[in-house]
């Protein structure tokens, strides 16, 4: 009994199918290693990861004989906790880096910057940011109404609870930075880039009248930013062996036969996202960005952001692909990659709640006139302001707009669309970076030409 215990309880090591999955896991790692010997491209081994990790965790839910429950079966649990392990351990030193990074490049940015570019930085990377989401908005619920998801769907009352609607002053107010180390600590990314610019611009304030007192704090900033992007790319390395895991423990943690019920909702709402993912390449185009360049250089932040369901712990990788491949001003991307992680999010935020609360709408009935439609999009847009780029966070974003629209009462409908909720953020948190990404593209152009 002890020695199952332990095998069981603190290995998790007591089936010969666990043992098999992670032996296999480890020969994929020594292949990746190999072609990365041969100098293959690093955005070839980031698919050829993506690939290798769907396929392995089709292959185990097959052997698993596609269990509806795929965290009652023990050996499965157990090969998810060791990928996991991996992927989730690779998204953990990202996060690491965010706060660093985030903090010094902001200084770094403001204490270099005129005063009046600032200012326009500010409010035209908002403006992008909040827009991009109203335009997946309105894809949203016209999706959502032209393919009539609410009568379609049947959906079963679930155990799904509604998230705390929190009121916008407490929202707006708790992205303030009160405490500075517990914001840091918390990953309130809003407040740090708040922080960070009263430092910023109180060193431009003394640069003139103490410059020799402040001038070793600067320095201390460029040389400890210089470090903490040496340290992202020595994790960034890791990212082709990450997504492997990644992928494979999302299908293997959740199964396959859960889709389903949903089936319909999963493909109108990927659908959207191609939409509104074609919306993003024609702005990138207008801004001198073709279609092949954009998914080319963008690749690699945008399939992390699909396997690691993380917009903030995408944050490091790119900023570097705003920088290197975009050949985005540091301090452009540092902002609005920043602010990108925390508001404005076009899935999390804009296509998925609108989406979802005119399903549920159309399932209850409710007649969705103008003023349905004009208050859907205010409560999005005033509701897409610090959300938190982690998994979860669209669960709060719909919670808010579902209990804005007065239909919070009814948040159990939509109990399996929860139950999926994995499988929706891959493509949401892709959008989400995309969103970013153009944004910065944009918000850099208008600035240059000035």
């Amino acid at each position: 009994m002890e020695k199952s215990t332990f095998l069981t309880d603190f290995l998790q090591l007591s089936d010969i199918r666990t043992y098999l999955f992670i032996a296999v896991l480890i020969i994929v790692f020594y292949c990746i290693h190999k072609i990365e010997k041969k100098k293959m491209k690093f955005s070839y081994r980031m698919i050829i990861g993506s690939v290798v990790g769907l396929v392995l965790g089709i292959i185990i839910q097959v052997i698993a004989g596609f269990p509806s429950e795929p965290s009652e079966v023990v050996w499965l649990s157990e090969v998810s906790s060791w990928y996991g392990l991996v992927g989730n351990g690779f998204m953990d030193l990202l996060k690491m880096l965010v706060v660093p990074l985030i903090f010094l490049s902001i200084v770094r940015v403001i204490m270099n910057m005129q005063g009046e570019n600032l200012g326009k930085l500010t409010y035209r990377t908002i403006g992008m940011l909040i827009g991009t989401t109203l335009i997946a908005a309105i894809i949203g619920t016209a999706l959502g109404s032209v393919f009539n998801l609410g009568s379609a769907l049947v959906i079963e009352e679930g155990d799904a609870q509604i998230r705390e609607m929190v009121p916008i002053v407490d929202t707006l107010r708790g992205l303030l930075p009160s405490n500075v180390v517990n914001a840091m600590a918390e990953g309130n990314i809003v407040a740090v880039v708040i922080f960070a610019g009263f430092i910023g611009l109180a060193i431009r304030r003394l640069s003139k009248k103490y410059q020799d007192v402040i001038e070793p704090f600067t320095k201390w900033v460029e040389a400890f930013y210089k470090i903490i992007v040496s340290v992202a790319m020595t994790v960034i390395k890791f990212m082709p062996y990450a997504v492997v895991a990644l992928l494979a423990n999302t299908i293997t943690s959740r199964g396959v036969s859960v889709l389903t019920s949903v089936l319909r909702y999963i493909l109108v709402l990927y659908l959207g996202l191609i939409c509104m993912f074609v919306v993003h390449l024609i702005i990138a185009a207008i801004q001198g960005v073709k279609p092949s360049t954009y998914i080319k250089n963008g690749l690699e932040p945008l399939l992390l952001a699909f396997t690691s369901r993380s917009s903030l712990g995408t944050l490091p990788v790119l900023i570097e692909t705003l920088r290197t491949k975009f050949m985005i001003d540091e301090g452009v991307a540092s902002f609005v990659g920043s602010l990108g992680s925390n508001m404005g999010m076009n899935g999390c935020a804009g296509l998925y709640p609108a989406m979802t609360t005119v399903m549920l709408a159309q399932m209850l009935g409710v007649d969705m006139n103008l003023s349905f439609y004009l208050m859907l999009a205010i409560i999005i847009a005033v509701s897409s302001f610090g959300i938190a780029g982690i998994p979860g966070a669209a669960t709060i974003s719909i919670s808010v707009v579902i209990s804005g629209m007065g239909l919070g009462a009814y948040f159990p409908l939509i109990g399996a669309i929860v139950a999926i909720d994995p499988i929706l953020d891959m493509g949401r948190t892709l959008l989400n970076v995309s969103g970013t990404m153009v944004s910065a593209i944009t918000v850099n152009k208008s600035i240059r030409k000035e």
